[in-house]
C-alpha cells in the first residue's frame, strides 16, 4: 500500500544555467533513487529560489532534461528573512506516493546540509 508523503530537499548552485541545470538534475534523481520512487509515483514538485538566482527557472531545467515531462511543476522565489537565509539555494518540496514501509529520505546536497542537519546525515 502507498500513502501521500511530501518530500524535502536542497542544493547551492552556481547563478548560471550549466550549474542549475546540473544540480536540480542531482538533487531530483537523488530523491527518487534513495525513495525507491519512479515518475508515475510523483504528484508534484514546488521548487523555490533564493533572489540571487535568476539565471534559469528550476522547473523549466528539469523538463529540459527530459525529467518530469508529465508532473506539475511550479518555482517560486523563496521568501527572503534577514539573517536567515542561505545564499544560492534552491529547494525542493515533492508530493509522491511513497511504499507504507518505507521511510521518507530527504536530500541535502553541496553546502544545503546547514539547513536541516537532522535530515542530513546521510548525504
Amino acid at each position: 500500500m502507498k500513502r501521500l508523503i511530501a518530500l524535502r530537499g536542497a542544493t547551492c548552485c552556481r547563478n548560471d544555467t550549466d550549474d542549475i541545470a546540473a544540480r536540480v538534475v542531482a538533487l531530483y534523481d537523488e530523491l527518487l533513487a534513495r525513495n525507491q520512487l519512479c515518475e508515475p509515483d510523483i504528484v508534484s514538485l514546488i521548487f523555490s529560489v533564493t533572489r540571487d538566482l535568476d539565471a534559469m527557472n528550476p522547473a523549466a531545467a528539469l523538463r529540459h532534461a527530459g525529467r518530469a515531462g508529465n508532473l506539475a511543476l511550479f518555482a517560486v522565489q523563496e521568501a527572503e528573512v534577514r539573517d536567515s537565509r542561505l545564499e544560492r539555494t534552491l529547494r525542493v518540496l515533492m508530493h509522491c506516493y511513497m511504499d507504507d514501509e518505507l521511510m521518507p529520505c530527504h536530500v541535502y546536497q553541496n553546502g544545503a546540509e546547514i539547513l536541516r542537519p537532522d535530515r542530513s546525515k546521510n548525504t
